[in-house]
């Protein structure tokens, strides 16, 4: 597991992010990053809290910035861009209703 993913991971787990999953996405041509890394919240509040968590952690820990992030608006679904890896931070019924790793249902997985 790369540091990068690592730091993401337990940045999200700090914040009680729950069902957190990677989709190893590096052998799919045309992919637009290595991993997705998804997780869900009960709550707006959390949701964006997750999302301030992986910011802090990842800059403090290895110094990098998030690349670009959408979704902070309405905090029901927080996508954040760091270049190989991309996390998704979803409020439960948006990820029950979007259900996007069936979307890369080939990708293997791992659990946290």
């Amino acid at each position: 597991m790369s540091t990068l993913l690592k730091t993401i991971v337990e940045a999200i787990e700090d914040k009680k992010g729950n069902n957190i999953i990677s989709l190893d996405l590096s052998r799919f041509d045309g992919a637009i990053c290595k991993y997705f890394v998804i997780c869900n919240a009960e709550s707006t509040v959390q949701v964006s809290a997750i999302a301030d968590g992986v910011e802090q952690d990842v800059r403090k820990k290895l110094g990098e910035k998030v690349w670009r992030v959408n979704g902070r608006e309405n905090s029901l679904w927080i996508a954040m861009d760091y270049g190989d890896i991309v996390v998704h931070i979803f409020q439960t019924q948006m990820r029950d209703y979007y259900r996007l790793e069936e979307l890369w249902g080939d990708a293997p997985i791992t659990k946290y």
